[in-house]
């Protein structure tokens, strides 16, 4: 279970000129963290613009992840989608090319009841034999996992962690004291410390693509109990963040590490592309870095 814990960037999805994923810069980006010393990558998830990708297009990014990996580092993939059926096909295709777990969000727009949510996360968890971490993100798809519904997803050993993308870190606490001990995840980069307060085992978040050293320095002050330090570093990183919330976070990732020498291509539409006061900021969020 360690190789699940500790900094993973939600990896961001770069394309080419003519929209489609560009595998260099996937590689680079991908070596960058590497060398930074994360210990894996969520991939194809919210940051990764995952729900716009086809089924096809998801699978090519496993195999491009994969491939550039080689066994370094542990690897997740966001497989969820309202389809059952697809949600499938892709966590088989994970698995096959190498990926540690599979991961999905509640199916979404139909407001589907908790039974049926179940059914749907255990018909992907059994259809692998690779464990299941579950995304609580009732932000993005209206359903919040209590901890009575986890202990009962949890039942199902297949499933051994959570990420918790939500802002009530006493819910993510109370997951923690559940009888099956999963890892937990945090999963909003602007309280990362809060989250390690409350027992997270680690993070899974967008702006660790270009500054994972600070999260890295983050979970690693607060482990050695130095939480005054932990702290100066989240409020370092939140002043970065801010920036981004300004001109739109993904496009501003993106354009981040576009200045830091990986191009990373525009977000996909309906996502607005950068505009020249973005571009601008993220000049200054590199300067900042250095």
């Amino acid at each position: 279970m360690d190789k699940f814990k500790g900094i993973f960037p939600a990896l961001l999805t770069p394309f080419d000129k003519d929209g489609k994923i560009n595998a260099d810069s996937v590689a680079k980006l991908m070596e960058l963290n590497i060398a930074k010393g994360v210990n894996g990558f969520y991939v194809a998830g919210s940051t990764g613009e995952g729900l716009l990708l086809t089924i096809e297009e998801r699978k090519q990014l496993f195999k491009i992840v994969a491939d550039v990996n080689k066994g370094r580092v542990t690897l997740i993939a966001h497989v969820g989608t309202i389809a059952t059926d697809q949600a499938i096909e892709m966590a088989k295709y994970a698995e096959s090319v190498g990926f540690d777990a599979i991961s999905a969000v509640a199916p979404f727009y139909y407001g589907f009841s908790y039974q049926a949510i179940k059914e749907h996360y255990y018909a992907i968890a059994n259809s692998v034999e690779i464990p299941m971490i579950m995304y609580n993100f009732p932000n993005a798809n209206g359903f919040n996992f209590t901890k009575a519904l986890a202990e009962d997803m949890f039942a199902n050993p297949k499933f051994i962690a959570i990420k918790h993308t939500n802002s009530d870190l006493y819910l993510l606490q109370q997951f923690k004291t559940m009888a099956c001990k999963p890892i937990v995840y945090n999963g909003f980069d602007e309280m990362f410390v809060a989250g390690l307060s409350m027992g997270a085992d680690g993070g899974i978040g967008s702006t660790y693509n270009f500054m994972a050293e600070k999260f890295i320095a983050i979970y690693n002050e607060f482990k050695a109990g130095n939480i005054a330090k932990a702290q100066s570093t989240q409020t370092e990183v939140n002043e970065i963040i801010g920036m981004l919330i300004k001109y739109g976070v993904f496009a501003m990732e993106k354009g981040v590490l576009t200045e830091m020498g990986i191009d990373m291509g525009e977000c996909r539409r309906p996502f607005l592309p950068l505009s020249q006061e973005g571009k601008a900021a993220c000049k200054r969020i590199v300067e900042m870095l250095k």
